[in-house]
């Protein structure tokens, strides 16, 4: 009957702060969040409250701006359409959620109740710096892409040296990441400076690679003689794309023999409780005789 209580009393608290706060009714906000996102897909309750929740915490966050700077150029790259404050109000209100398991689960098992705190730090901690993870992966499937890149760059500057049609003939046969940042340079490159169009590509992807191609094509677009510079270009990332399928070979057999492990684990277990069992049901025997 308390905890009956305790939960009509919450609930009417709740109502009266929404009330009071204005805060809206939940088939508004799901209509105009599907309205925002112009999505054909049902929004979930859940997912509304959450967001309005990380709305709320975001509106009362107050970051260094250094951090706040850096953090805005980091979304970004990443291609995240999130505010720094909103960014962090995400990674809060998923670890709270954690985190307000671990009060219920206090009163059952202190120890997992300790577990659940621990896992709520590291996930918001995990959250948090996700950006960084997310611009890692795109840097590296830019690179792994940029040997063909070049060598497309090689050949079409035999007959072509129109920089803005390069990049417009190679972008509709890249990758997702590839295909997104030429996508937004040849916009760039169209409504302003063609150099400074690539050197705003350099800095969002911060590549080393990157930055060779698009010293390249600067110079292609200053009428450099620029032939020597791209057969030594495709032939140095032939070499490192080399490398990096290497590498991923080597992993294969780490994976099967981790695989291969997990799998005897599992028939030993099998094993294990066929034969547990048989010595408990002939214990059970001399014991009934």
């Amino acid at each position: 009957m308390q905890y009956v209580i305790a939960f009509i009393i919450a609930l009417g608290v709740f109502f009266i702060a929404a009330d009071t706060f204005r805060i809206p009714y939940l088939r508004t906000s799901i209509a105009m969040d599907r309205l925002a996102r112009r999505q054909k897909e049902k929004t979930s309750r859940v997912d509304i409250w959450l967001k309005g929740l990380a709305v709320w915490i975001a509106g009362k966050l107050r970051m260094n701006e250094y951090r706040k700077a850096q953090l805005v150029s980091d979304l970004r790259s990443a291609g995240i359409p999130l505010t720094p404050e909103m960014h962090i109000a995400n990674a809060l209100v998923q670890s709270l959620l954690v985190g307000v398991l671990a009060i219920p689960v206090f009163f059952l098992m202190p120890v997992m109740s300790a577990v659940l705190v621990g896992a709520a730090v590291y996930l918001y901690f995990y959250n948090a710096r996700g950006v960084a993870e997310k611009i890692r992966e795109k840097r590296r499937a830019i690179e792994f892409e940029l040997p063909r890149f070049v060598a497309h760059i090689d050949k079409t500057l035999k007959h072509n040296r129109d920089v803005l049609a390069i990049i417009d003939s190679y972008k509709e046969n890249a990758g997702d990441a590839m295909a997104s940042e030429l996508e937004i340079t040849a916009a760039d490159m169209r409504s302003g400076n063609y150099e400074a169009a690539l050197t705003r590509l350099e800095s969002r992807v911060g590549s080393s690679m990157l930055s060779d191609v698009t010293r390249g094509l600067i110079g292609v677009l200053r009428g450099d003689d620029t032939d020597a510079y791209w057969s030594n270009l495709t032939l140095k990332f032939s070499d490192y794309q080399r490398q990096l399928l290497k590498a991923e070979a080597l992993k294969v057999p780490g994976k099967v023999r981790r695989l291969s492990m997990v799998l005897l684990y599992c028939f030993l277990a099998m094993y294990m409780v066929v034969i547990i069992l048989q010595i408990v049901e002939s214990m059970q025997g001399i014991l009934s005789l």
